[in-house]
């Protein structure tokens, strides 16, 4: 298991529009403290090695710097999607960006690596420790990439699914070291339509019994399917029971009904997505845009258990979700946005 200490002082500007802010060592340390524990809950550590690239990447000279340098053309690095864009678009692309996949890449020669694993984000860093290792005179790494995961704001729009990868920055996740009950109630917001999409990435059920589950869709009994299991993995049986049962006492608290008795509403939306007001109008839980507006402003509307406040708020095509109103007589509608 590599701790990339040196490399995140340098910054991955993998996807980056503008350079990457670097980090301290403290902010390094306390990272790399994080990231063994959370590893830890899936690697046995009485079997894994942990090495930082402090080891090798701290004692080169500048000379060895050089000598890298010299296995990779400025031709290859802009080959690089968002080098070329920057490059393109005459935007400023700082030399130590170059440094970053070739550091990440002598990893591979420094660690004599057999397989490198990663996002499919980070193909272009991985190849380029595949392409360093035979000029170091060692046999090229094999590379094996995984698709990136959507976070649990992600829509169907079109037939494709549309949102950011799952990240903390970007507040979408689920942390694979938070309480059991919270990773259930994380779980049980994902998009319906988006789903089968986590069945197929992080899912133990082979590709059969996923597309089972697929041709006969029944979203609130997956999930909660899928939420057990993800529990389960990370804090047990009894952790995953106990918070499906805290997840269905806080449900009969806020008094949601069982969904058979919520009624289905199909509105449908522009490209840009269904504009909250519209959506109480229009489900009739409220008499009138105006009037939808203003329940939101007051707090008096939430969307799939979470408070909403904006306004302006649009709802993603492709999603389905459980709208209420109202504070003591409350209202319940499910919302279907077709793609």
């Amino acid at each position: 298991f590599l701790v990339g200490d040196t490399t995140a002082m340098v910054g991955d500007p993998t996807g980056r529009s503008d350079a990457r802010p670097r980090l301290s060592a403290d902010d390094i340390q306390a990272a790399a403290a994080t990231y063994q524990a959370q590893a830890f809950k899936v690697l046995d550590a009485s079997k894994t090695e942990v090495r930082f690239n402090s080891e090798w990447l701290g004692k080169m000279s500048v000379v060895d710097m050089i000598e890298l340098t010299s296995r990779r053309t400025v031709a290859r690095t802009l080959e690089r999607r968002d080098f070329r864009e920057r490059f393109e678009q005459n935007s400023d692309i700082y030399l130590h960006e170059f440094f970053y996949p070739l550091l990440q890449g002598y990893d591979s020669v420094a660690l004599e690596a057999d397989l490198e694993l990663g996002g499919t984000d980070q193909l272009f860093n991985l190849n380029v420790g595949r392409d360093l290792m035979p000029r170091y005179g060692q046999p090229a790494q094999c590379v094996l990439t995984m698709p990136l995961l959507e976070g649990l704001d992600a829509r169907l729009v079109d037939g494709h699914i549309v949102g950011k990868k799952m990240s903390k920055s970007a507040g979408n996740y689920v942390g694979i070291d938070e309480p059991p009950t919270e990773m259930f109630v994380k779980c049980m917001r994902i998009d319906d339509a988006v789903l089968y999409r986590y069945f197929d990435l992080l899912s133990s059920l082979d590709h059969e019994e996923v597309a089972a589950l697929r041709a006969a869709p029944d979203p609130l009994v997956h999930k909660r399917q899928f939420a057990r299991e993800i529990v389960r993995r990370f804090h047990g049986e009894d952790a995953a029971l106990a918070a499906e049962q805290s997840f269905d006492q806080v449900r009969v608290a806020d008094g949601i009904p069982d969904a058979k008795d919520i009624p289905e509403i199909t509105v449908e939306a522009d490209p840009a997505g269904l504009w909250i007001a519209k959506a109480l109008a229009a489900t009739g839980l409220a008499p009138s845009t105006s009037e939808g507006k203003r329940m939101v402003k007051n707090g008096r509307v939430e969307v799939d258990q979470v408070h909403v406040t904006d306004d302006t708020l649009k709802l993603p095509r492709g999603g389905r979700y459980l709208l209420r109103s109202g504070s003591k007589n409350r209202k319940f509608v499910y919302l279907v946005v077709p793609a």
